[in-house]
């Protein structure tokens, strides 16, 4: 019991720290609410296929409210050789994905959120070309979710910072 006692006494304080959950309220919360309002723009390529439709699934129900922002997306995808092997061929390779994405506020034209995202991957390079462009495809599937996941986190945020005290 003496053990127990500093920890009912933090869950007692916990709630004058001023935390509160992003999501609380669920699908039919504030921040879920601003989410539901952002429309993806289209953004190319496969790894901007990739992103969008993990965007999109995040987002919640297409169409379900009216638009009020428009989330712009601009990619680099790159794949860089290294560990060069003394025939000059390569065994490892990084590909890297960035984001820099903009919310932007269809009423007024107006930039609300410019931010950036990123990450990268490490693929090494086998005998076998096949597995090689295996692990490439992978790798930018991976990425592209965990972009989505980064770009999703920050909306989040903007979205729970521009609600009103409730």
């Amino acid at each position: 019991m003496k053990h127990c006692l500093p920890l009912l006494i933090a869950c007692a304080l916990l709630p004058a720290c001023g935390l509160q959950p992003v999501y609380s309220g669920g699908s039919g919360g504030p921040v879920a609410e601003v989410l539901r309002t952002i429309k993806v723009g289209p953004i190319e390529g496969q790894s901007g296929w990739l992103v969008r439709n993990h965007l999109t699934d995040r987002l919640g129900a297409a169409g379900s409210a009216q638009p009020a922002y428009r989330l712009d997306v601009t990619l680099d995808d790159s794949l860089t050789s290294f560990g060069i092997r003394s025939d000059r061929a390569a065994t490892r390779e990084r590909r890297t994905l960035r984001a820099r994405y903009q919310l932007v506020s269809l009423s007024t034209g107006l930039v609300v959120l410019d931010a950036t995202a990123g990450s990268d991957a490490g693929i090494d390079v086998v005998s076998s070309e096949y597995a090689t462009v295996a692990a490439e495809q992978s790798a930018l599937e991976n990425l592209a979710q965990i972009l989505a996941d980064q770009i999703m986190a920050r909306l989040a945020t903007y979205g729970a910072r521009t609600q009103p005290a409730r």
